[in-house]
């Protein structure tokens, strides 16, 4: 039996290049070398969200659409809902029931979703109870399908270290290594930064979607900031002091473009504005297979509506082995 990959991702609505490059493109790499299973986190929505859920559905809808179009396959992952499968609920309060208070409230997972919670507009910042059982439930995603390994990045490795102690804890209470614990798979997938220099997100209007059109990707990125030093064209350029521009070069041109684009700039050749235009055209070419086949999942919403029905039910029926022999274990009638 291959080794199993578990992760997912909330329904924050349309995914932009940063969760491309940063997780779903590796999970796109993954999924042929790992068991695979991938879902929609809306439970995990509701911790800081909960009072706004007008949208939902649909965000949990476009977040399977990118991520078929950017090719997580169907027929090889298990790409489900979350809220779909109960089983993952009923092993929370089991795993709740032996975590102690403490590690719950020093997890850097917790600590992370309160600053979500405190950033919210007239959002109420006390933490509820089901935010801080945010670290619990998330070890229950993990620990469902008894995963091998969690796919993540470098800044998220302590997320995994509360799964594997509950993990731990949970085969010494009920004596016996039933559960793995799962180690963390860092990928290497480039990092984007905003176009304002910052941390890409949609709440920063910094973003650049993968549904974009390919006038709302040129336009968006004409905005991005480049080396703020040069005035004019021929100003000679620092394409390592360019705060957005050179970066995304790096990360969609080939090495001889990435060279031709430094030596240009530095010898005062190319224009920033010139520089982005070429860069917006290429970004474009980059993603349109991409956008192409969401246009395609955008209007054919019952074929994806059944993938994400029949994956959910493929992962409860491996939910239920697994919650079986837990059950047996705790000694639950």
């Amino acid at each position: 039996m291959r080794e199993r990959i578990v992760s997912g991702m909330r329904p924050t609505g349309k995914l932009h290049l940063g969760h491309y490059l940063g997780v779903i493109q590796n999970w796109v790499e993954l999924q042929h070398k790992y068991d695979s299973f991938f879902f929609v986190a809306d439970w995990h929505a509701l911790t800081t969200k909960y009072d706004s859920t007008e949208s939902l559905k649909e965000n949990t809808l476009d977040v399977a659409i990118d991520w078929l179009a950017s090719g997580i396959d169907p027929d090889i992952s298990t790409v489900y809902v979350q809220s779909l499968v109960p089983e993952i609920a009923e092993l929370n309060v089991y795993l709740g029931m032996i975590t102690p208070q403490n590690w719950v409230e020093r997890d850097p997972c917790l600590k992370d979703m309160v600053k979500i919670l405190r950033s919210k507009e007239g959002q109420n910042s006390q933490m509820s109870y089901g935010l801080l059982g945010y670290p619990v439930l998330m070890s229950a995603d993990i620990m469902m399908m008894n995963a091998t390994h969690v796919p993540v990045g470098i800044d998220q490795v302590a997320h995994i270290e509360i799964t594997r102690d509950i993990a731990r804890r949970f085969n010494q209470v009920y004596k016996e290594e039933f559960f793995n614990e799962p180690k963390p798979l860092l990928n290497h997938c480039s990092l984007i930064c905003g176009l304002d220099g910052n941390k890409m997100g949609k709440s920063f209007k910094n973003d650049i979607k993968i549904s974009d059109t390919e006038e709302e990707t040129a336009k968006k990125v004409m905005t991005a900031i480049t080396d703020r030093s040069r005035m004019r064209k021929t100003d000679l350029g620092h394409p390592d002091e360019c705060e957005v521009a050179f970066k995304y070069w790096k990360i969609f041109g080939t090495e001889e473009q990435v060279a031709k684009v430094r030596t240009e700039c530095e010898k005062g050749e190319r224009g920033c504005a010139d520089c982005k235009r070429q860069l917006g055209t290429l970004i474009n070419e980059k993603l349109a297979a991409i956008r192409e086949k969401r246009r395609y999942y955008e209007t054919h919403i019952d074929e994806v509506k059944d993938i994400l029905n029949e994956g959910s039910k493929k992962a409860r029926t491996e939910a239920q082995k697994i919650l079986t022999h837990v059950r047996e274990l705790v000694k639950m009638y």
